[in-house]
């Protein structure tokens, strides 16, 4: 069954027709009379909201008819705290004048041509908590409303959840404008909001009578780029992201500009903050940072626990927690590791103000004593841990969470031998790998040569390259593909640039066959996956899903009315967004920061991402059948469909199954609204908005030749495919694994501390292998915040909404989009089914075995907290 995000009065009485509030506009756009017969007959006899009915049904009404009294009904959320001028609107509650209303009619005054004169109506107060009501005079001729222009008489905003029109008596008439939407004190912004009827209509079949209405609404979305924004505003603009750095409070601070030809970037929201003092090119940091009032949090949203703790700022965790642990020792040993599981870290009893800080922070890991008022700081345990503790050291996992991990989208078939690095020889030095040809050979005992494994394609690549300035470690893992489906790890090839004052160094490591070369082997793997878990949380998540969404969320807002239909098939995949990725910036990416204090990066965090961005990021390859075909784990067979190089790929196979989905989803919505090609080309919003994400949203790559070009119905679905999978599967597949696969930091470590012995020949270091390992782990402070943050960012929030659970209004309203939903729905249930086989199919070694944690990232339902499984609509967290 369908979960109605808001409960809708659809009156289904024909007797209902003729009142004007029903009656439906006649559509601008001959081609939408043309619809189909059948299309029409299930339509002609439905009643529903405002202009939801088949152009043509309306029934007029003489200008002698007296007019009509209708009630309008605002459920709202009242405010609920004082502030100074509280007594002035609890007076004007009183007497009626909370609300000012507006009713639009859809039709144009066929004497003069104009629109026609407008119904005000002053709301007040009614006895029932946080609802509103208007009685107002509608003239018989007014025809059916499109629109509800409105005013907030307070002197703070109120949030109005939506309108119900209601003519005379007959509540089952009620007219339902979905609302949703936070609405400005007049004292603020004199300009009143408008607010569309539910039925979706492309640019050409817009009524009349608020055609100016749609363009002005976009006018004033778009703003005119000048002045600092204030909290209040609704206003989608773009800027640079010149803001991580903070030189005025520390010059060490400062940090280059993203979004330039030096340093390719996606574009965030523009805040027009003022500029710093010591660099006029950084924006200044502040407390509050302005994200457009409607993208921000609602307040179940604000409350939870996910929310909160990114609102109250992660970077209180580090001051609170300094005074409790080393900043710099690492773990004595590995029983002192899992006594965070266990025992937990005491909370000194005199620290008030630490423990309501990370209590505030991280309430989920501080927990009371048993019969004491002592509280210590104590982890849940993670799922992989708690399945097989062990399993973090052994080479199968490793290899396993290749296709099944955190960061399963990094993996490549490899094509070529020897090896070449294609980095510039003069800054790096030689591009010839250390694994060679009879090294892999010697690995695979002789089951194959590299050829004949090239040819199978039975050889996989994990790679992530040099940093520039830097000494860090490049590194190569070559994986061999057995019988049974699995991968095995052959060798690592570590492998540091030249510098001013050292050579290159480059080494090749095996599991080996005595006890140096066996260590040598897990410190190898360990910088391996320091690697991977710094490229995972910089790239394969915050890049392809954060920064690159939001220029999507802005180009939308600003170019495509909220009654296009495209609008409303990707409004539910862009909440939260904004408001998660400013936090983003105030906390997490931010110069000093808990990823550059806790991550092998540092301060070039974020200047990887954008490395990554210029050299790796297309738009076409976001789909996924195209990134796994580039990769070389998928080849398309010429019946168009997909075959898989590794079969027990559990984020491909899952993965396709939600692509698949989501495609049918989005063919079957856009056929309602598109008749033909020439439709999507002529749809001068669709256009523009497509033309902005290319232009100004990633106006770094507008050049690129892979953009797909909006001119047919079917490029069009790939475009929305691209966007609802990257807001949705994607990031659920590389997210809310996080606590449960790197919560046991020795697993994914985010930093290793010290070279590796052999580079330097330390004979003392080669004598205390375990000492080495610990050492090189990251220190107890920066393991206890990366597994709080960790905690917080893979939690679902109680009001999530999962995509296939929730239905947005615009959609119910339309008999074939709500059909089509339903159809969705109910395949992404199946797909819950199909995930949970495969994950209890022994065949499948990759995500069922002995200690193996199931692969439940693409099943799309879960319940809050830290679960492992669910997919919402939206990056939400």
């Amino acid at each position: 069954m369908v979960h109605l995000k808001q409960p809708l009065v659809l009156s289904a009485q024909c007797n209902n027709v003729a009142s004007p509030l029903f009656a439906t506009a006649a559509a601008a756009s001959s081609k939408h009379r043309q619809a189909s017969s059948a299309s029409r007959r299930l339509r002609s006899h439905r009643i529903s909201c405002g202009s939801t009915d088949e152009a043509g049904v309306s029934t007029s009404v003489t200008a002698k008819e007296r007019p009509l009294t209708v009630t309008a009904i605002i459920s709202a959320q009242a405010p609920n705290s004082v502030y100074v001028s509280r007594g002035f609107d609890d007076i004007h509650d009183l007497f009626g004048k909370t609300l000012l209303l507006e009713l639009v009619s859809s039709e144009l005054d066929p004497r003069t041509g104009m629109e026609k004169e407008k119904v005000k109506g002053f709301a007040h107060m009614t006895p029932k908590d946080g609802t509103y009501e208007a009685k107002m005079s509608v003239p018989a001729s007014f025809g059916p409303v499109g629109a509800v222009l409105v005013e907030n008489e307070h002197h703070r905003e109120m949030f109005i959840k939506d309108i119900k029109l209601i003519t005379g008596d007959d509540e089952s008439s009620a007219v339902t404008f979905d609302v949703g939407s936070w609405v400005h004190s007049k004292f603020d912004e004199p300009e009143q909001l408008v607010f569309f009827t539910l039925r979706s209509y492309l640019p050409s079949q817009t009524p009349p009578g608020i055609e100016a209405l749609r363009k002005k609404e976009l006018e004033t979305l778009r703003g005119d780029g000048h002045g600092e924004r204030k909290l209040h505003e609704r206003v989608y603009d773009y800027d640079t992201y010149n803001d991580l750095g903070d030189p005025d409070r520390n010059i060490d601070h400062k940090r280059p500009v993203l979004g330039t030809k030096e340093r390719p970037y996606p574009r965030r929201c523009r805040t027009g903050r003022p500029m710093t003092r010591f660099d006029p090119e950084t924006e200044k940091r502040s407390s509050l940072v302005y994200v457009p009032r409607d993208e921000q949090f609602s307040d179940v949203k604000g409350r939870t626990f996910s929310a909160t703790t990114l609102r109250s700022g992660l970077h209180a965790i580090l001051p609170a927690l300094a005074p409790l642990l080393n900043n710099t020792q690492c773990f004595s040993h590995f029983p002192a590791i899992d006594a965070l599981y266990s025992d937990g870290i005491p909370l000194p009893v005199d620290s008030g103000a630490s423990l309501n800080v990370i209590n505030n922070v991280i309430p989920r890991v501080v927990q009371m004593i048993e019969d004491t008022t002592e509280h210590v700081l104590r982890f849940e345990v993670p799922q992989m841990l708690e399945r097989d503790r062990f399993s973090w050291f052994r080479d199968e996992e490793f290899a396993r969470q290749t296709l099944a991990g955190l960061n399963p989208i990094c993996i490549r078939l490899l094509t070529e031998f020897p090896i070449v690095s294609k980095l510039d020889p003069e800054v790096y030095g030689p591009p010839e790998s250390a694994l060679t040809k009879e090294l892999l050979e010697k690995m695979m005992n002789g089951l194959m040569t590299v050829d004949e494994a090239l040819e199978k394609k039975r050889l996989f690549m994990h790679k992530v390259r040099e940093l520039p300035d830097t000494t860090l470690y490049g590194s190569r893992t070559v994986f061999f593909l057995t019988d049974e489906g699995t991968l095995m790890p052959l060798a690592i090839e570590l492998a540091r640039p030249q510098s001013p004052t050292k050579p290159q160094w480059k080494r090749a490591f095996t599991r080996g066959f005595d006890a140096t070369e066996s260590w040598l082997w897990k410190l190898a793997k360990a910088h391996v996956l320091t690697h991977d878990t710094g490229y995972h949380q910089l790239v394969s998540h915050w890049l392809r899903t954060h920064a690159c969404v939001e220029p999507y969320i802005i180009a939308t807002n600003r170019q495509l009315s909220r009654m296009h239909p495209v609008y409303h098939l990707l409004h539910p995949h862009f909440r939260y967004t904004m408001e998660i990725n400013a936090l983003a910036r105030e906390s997490l990416i931010n110069a000093d920061g808990i990823i550059e204090d806790a991550f092998w990066p540092g301060r070039y965090s974020i200047e990887l991402s954008s490395v990554a961005y210029d050299a790796t990021w297309q738009f076409n390859t976001e789909a996924l059948p195209e990134d796994l075909v580039s990769r070389g784990l998928a080849v398309r067979r010429d019946d168009g469909e997909l075959e898989l190089t590794i079969k027990d790929y559990p984020y491909a196979s899952d993965g396709l199954l939600i692509w698949n989905s989501i495609k049918q989803w989005a063919s079957d919505y856009v056929n309602v609204y598109y008749n033909s090609d020439e439709d999507v080309t002529g749809d001068e919003e669709l256009q523009a908005w497509w033309e902005e994400v290319r232009t100004k949203g990633h106006a770094d790559k507008k050049d690129e030749p892979w953009w797909p070009v909006c001119d047919s119905k079917s490029n069009l679905v790939q475009i929305l495919c691209v966007i609802m999978w990257v807001t949705s599967g994607h990031h659920a597949a590389v997210n809310f694994g996080q606590y449960h696969y790197a919560g046991y930091f020795p697993n994914r470590p985010t930093v290793v501390r010290k070279n590796i012995p052999v580079e330097e020949n330390r004979d003392d270091e080669m004598k205390k292998f375990m000492a080495v390992l610990l050492q090189s782990l990251p220190s107890q402070i920066q393991a206890i915040t990366v597994m709080a943050t960790l905690d917080i960012l893979s939690s679902h929030s109680p009001d999530e909404e999962y995509m296939g659970e929730y239905a947005e209004p615009a959609w119910l309203a339309e008999p074939m989009v709500k059909a089509a939903f339903e159809k969705f729905s109910g395949r992404l249930k199946e797909v819950e089914g199909t995930i949970d086989e495969r994950n209890n199919n022994p065949e499948n070694k990759n995500r069922c075995g002995a200690g193996i944690v199931p692969y439940e990232l693409l099943k799309p339902f879960s319940e809050p907290g830290v679960t492992g499984r669910g997919i919402p609509n939206s990056i939400s967290i």
